[in-house]
């Protein structure tokens, strides 16, 4: 997915994806950037525990999600929330919303965390929530580094989370 969207961004405008097409004219400020990832990325683990532990289509999602991902140690899903932050946001933030805008962008990243089962909607509906305050973030900074902060926080988190909290989950 990374090596896509290099490739796609680079085929349109001739850059690479790291950063918005029209990024704001102030220095970049990484400490700045590395905060509201890390904000962001915080808000969105908080929504997404108390979806889960409130409404039971939240917690329906998570115990599929955690059969879905079977066992997964903590290093392999801290590699995998690394892996997919960076490569998700480069290619739906970087790549995608200079094109589509950011609730195309957005719309298109739910549509990648769609599953057609009942049970995972709520996860295609947070994805999609997710996408646009990932997409904001990328406008505001003008480039990628709050958006992966944050993606990767919040995959980081909550994956070794659900599959810890549902190990026994009808498997």
């Amino acid at each position: 997915m990374l090596a896509l969207a290099v490739v796609a961004r680079m085929a349109g405008s001739g850059e690479v994806p790291w950063a918005a097409p029209d990024a704001p004219e102030w220095p970049v400020s990484p400490l700045r950037d590395l905060g509201l990832g890390l904000a962001v990325g915080a808000a969105l683990v908080a929504a997404g525990r108390g979806l889960t532990e409130w409404l039971p289509r939240g917690d329906e999602a998570a115990r599929s999600l955690a059969r879905s991902l079977g066992p997964l140690s903590t290093a392999d899903a801290r590699l995998l929330a690394v892996a997919s932050g960076l490569a998700e946001e480069a290619f739906f933030r970087g790549a995608l919303l200079p094109w589509v805008g950011l609730w195309g962008a957005a719309l298109l990243f739910g549509a990648l965390h769609f599953v057609p089962e009942r049970a995972f909607w709520p996860w295609t509906a947070f994805a999609v929530v997710a996408g646009v305050a990932f997409g904001g973030h990328f406008l505001f900074t003008g480039h990628l580094l709050a958006p992966v902060t944050a993606h990767v926080l919040v995959n980081a988190v909550n994956l070794p989370w659900i599959v810890a909290r549902y190990a026994d989950a009808d498997r």
